[in-house]
């Protein structure tokens, strides 16, 4: 099929696509967008009507596409319009600034367990309580709460009405939902799930529990290779998913759906089922899924993707297969525009496309290097990454180098281990046979565990991108150039010069982004200024800060992830950490710890729970020597003197987390005098300044909670810094840094240096004069 045949809706898609981003992200030009392509439609429909009939029919024909694809994009815009009057009522309600609120609200969303170890799920609020005025309303928000402010937790599930008290804020702009609420002061949960929903829940839970006695990261896997529950997968297996490019495997994708629904239809075309009914059959098995694993807008679009790539398929025409997904994007589009800004809906549509028009191509092209099944096998995952690679680093500048081949080694054991769980799942009824096929399950799960640990501890298994839309484009070159290498026949000149210019491309690329890679890591040592004695890492939204004194250094904190850390020490040359000290256990300050583990004397550390317990025992095994730490305590990092000025001893006020936070004053050796507040909150900030454990003023402190609102301008004052050093993480969901304490720091006339915005930071010099090196800015 020609080229322009297969791709002849494709514009209606991008039109409509284009249209809903206007609308969404500026709602004031909604109405004109939607007016403007509805009087395009009318137009172009008027000249095709018309033309003479002796006009060329492909003429005729454009303009209808053209009349179709405006009538879309208006169709979009003019739902982003008329739902912009109910959004703009809430957003006069005044909750700007974190205002106080009581909010009732459905749960609509998957609650998922966040990087700092909070909860989040999406819901419908009903009810927005401020002050004394209450206010019905029907929107959706975003809420985030800690799992101990749940009552009761076991309850919080996907159709559960909950009360949540806490904060609000508006979301960024082109976001579905319209809040975030943080549920600060608790969420109750009044109504558990009922109906279907509860008995889904229950299979979910079901599975979950079946897999628990189960040894190793196989067991954790099975409920999300089956029904992307991930409750149960560590944070270091999870960081070992997204590193091997694994990470989808444990969402509800398309491949997902497409395999429930292929095992459907051969089941109903065996028992000698019509082909109506076949697929009839197929459309019951996809909806049935949908609804276990929930109905959330990501598990809607997987469901839809999936079945436009089956029927492509089926159809056995890759070009019908583009109309309908051009076609089922665009009806997406105008059933929810807010779509168009979803990272996630962008990444389904780009993955179904390439497999319809690109891997079919590259596995010609393979052919003529690798045997003919190898290269079927290779063309999938491979057309999925170059398709999907410039989208990612959107999310996180880097490029899994062995993606391709984990996901070849995978594929044989992810549809196994999907079927098997599934079945596990809904076998909750007897649970003998839950138990076997669960058993069952854990063997594919657990070989694609370990092709995602083994994977991801390979050399050079991310290779550092360029950030932003210059990172994606650049990788979208990259791409191109290698999918025209491999897919494109040499048999013309216009061809082999194609092949030329791709390969220049090619090396261009790889070679620029090879010596930014070389400068991120080992030549990076030389752009950094050697004389540093305090270094906050860019770890994102987490802490870790390194001390220097003489040879010796410290660590507080690992950030929440291993691979940004260890990109950290290896840049700056660390290999040997004298003193770690977690100030407390969530995960932004001690998920990146595996990267340390056997690489440290001494862990100083606070009041731990089971999670800290486990993260402990590790680093014993490892080597290190543990000291549970509280004001007073004091030692030696070199030549330099630490001292622990919080949590008190005898508190019991603060048994654990952040407001128990190990806060520790350093200072000597070449070190200025510095205050690391970890994450307390103003209360104990305030217990802190009237403790009499300080010695101000400090040159350097590194502020509280990344920023956040909740500080004690007193303390601050107290301590008098010279620089105030914001470890934070760019375009986080938080707001950090709030502008609140950015006024109360500017004011005192320190210097603000954030990693949000500076990346690395680098500090030395004395308490008299401290001089401050951002990687980016200089």
């Amino acid at each position: 099929m020609p080229l322009a045949q297969t791709l002849r809706l494709a514009p209606v898609a991008a039109l409509a696509w284009a249209a809903a981003i206007v609308a969404i992200f500026m709602p004031e030009a909604a109405a004109p967008v939607a007016l403007v392509c509805w009087a395009g439609a009318v137009g172009a429909l008027l000249w095709g009507a018309g033309a003479r009939r002796s006009a060329r029919r492909g003429r005729r024909f454009v303009l209808g596409i053209a009349a179709f694809a405006l009538a879309v994009a208006a169709a979009a815009a003019s739902h982003a319009a008329l739902a912009q009057p109910a959004r703009d009522a809430v957003g006069r309600l005044g909750l700007s600034g974190g205002r106080a609120v009581t909010v009732e609200a459905t749960v609509v969303g998957k609650v998922e367990r966040r990087a700092d170890g909070a909860l989040a799920f999406d819901a419908i609020a009903t009810r927005i309580d401020v002050g004394e005025a209450s206010h019905r309303v029907r929107v959706e928000i975003v809420v985030r709460t800690q799992p101990a402010d749940v009552h009761p937790l076991g309850a919080l599930d996907v159709g559960a009405v909950v009360e949540v008290r806490g904060t609000a804020a508006p979301s960024r702009p082109g976001e579905r939902a319209l809040l975030l609420v943080r549920g600060s002061r608790g969420v109750d949960v009044l109504r558990p799930a009922a109906g279907f929903a509860e008995s889904t829940a229950a299979l979910r839970r079901g599975l979950v529990a079946s897999a628990e006695g189960l040894p190793g990261d196989g067991a954790g896997l099975v409920p999300g290779l089956a029904v992307g529950d991930t409750s149960a997968v560590s944070p270091e297996l999870d960081a070992a998913m997204k590193e091997s490019s694994l990470s989808h495997l444990t969402a509800v994708s398309g491949a997902n759906c497409a395999l429930v629904v292929g095992i459907a239809f051969l089941a109903a075309a065996a028992a000698g089922a019509p082909r109506g009914v076949r697929v009839l059959v197929g459309v019951a098995a996809l909806g049935g899924f949908v609804l276990l694993v929930t109905p959330e807008p990501s598990v809607v679009r997987a469901g839809v993707m999936a079945a436009i790539a089956m029927l492509g398929v089926l159809l056995g025409r890759p070009g019908a297969g583009v109309s309908i997904l051009s076609l089922a994007v665009a009806v997406l589009l105008v059933a929810d525009p807010w779509l168009a800004g979803s990272l996630g809906f962008a990444l389904s549509a780009a993955a179904t496309a390439s497999l319809l028009l690109f891997a079919r191509p590259l596995a010609r092209g393979l052919e003529r290097f690798l045997p003919r099944t190898l290269a079927l096998a290779l063309a999938v995952p491979l057309a999925a990454q170059l398709a999907c690679g410039p989208l990612l680093v959107l999310i996180a500048p880097q490029v899994p180098v062995y993606g391709v081949l984990a996901n070849l080694l995978a594929a044989p054991a992810a549809p196994i281990a999907t079927v098997v769980g599934l079945a596990a799942c809904l076998a909750a009824p007897i649970p003998w046979l839950q138990s076997g096929l669960t058993a069952l399950a854990w063997a594919p799960a657990a070989w694609i565990a370990a092709t995602a640990t083994t994977i991801s501890a390979l050399p050079g298994d991310l290779v550092r991108w360029l950030e932003g839309w210059p990172g994606a484009v650049s990788l979208g070159v990259l791409g191109g150039a290698l999918g025209v290498l491999i897919a494109l026949r040499r048999r013309t000149r216009r061809a082999r010069l194609a092949v030329v210019v791709s390969a220049a491309l090619v090396a261009i690329v790889v070679g620029v982004i090879a010596g930014g890679g070389l400068l991120g890591s080992v030549a990076g040592r030389w752009a950094l200024p050697s004389q540093w004695s305090v270094l906050a890492c860019d770890v994102g939204q987490g802490d870790a800060v390194l001390l220097r004194a003489g040879d010796a250094v410290a660590l507080v904190d690992t950030g929440p992830e291993p691979e940004p850390l260890a990109d950290c020490l290896d840049r700056v040359g660390v290999g040997r950490i004298d003193l770690l000290v977690l100030t407390h256990f969530d995960l932004d300050h001690i998920g990146g710890v595996s990267t340390v583990v056997g690489r440290v004397g001494t862990v100083l550390h606070g009041p731990a729970d089971a999670d800290g317990a486990r993260i402990l025992d590790a680093l014993r095994s490892g080597g290190a020597e543990l000291v549970d730490v509280h004001a007073g305590l004091s030692g030696d990092l070199g030549p330099a003197r630490w001292r622990v000025v919080w949590p008190p001893p005898t508190s019991l006020a603060f048994e654990e987390g952040n407001d128990a936070s190990v806060v520790l004053d350093v200072r000597g050796g070449g070190i200025p005098p510095t205050l690391l507040l970890g994450d307390l909150s103003a209360s104990p900030q305030s217990a802190l300044g009237a403790s009499g454990a300080l010695d101000p003023p400090y040159a350097v402190v590194k502020v509280a909670h990344h920023g956040s609102a909740d500080q004690d301008a007193g303390l601050y004052r107290l301590v008098r810094p010279a620089v105030a050093l914001v470890t934070v993480g760019a375009g986080n969901d938080y707001g950090h840094p709030r502008r609140e304490i950015l006024e109360v720091l500017t004011g005192l006339g320190a210097r603000v240096a954030r990693t949000d915005t500076g990346g690395i930071v680098a500090l030395w010099g004395t308490g008299d004069s401290v001089a401050i090196w951002r990687e980016r800015g200089g």
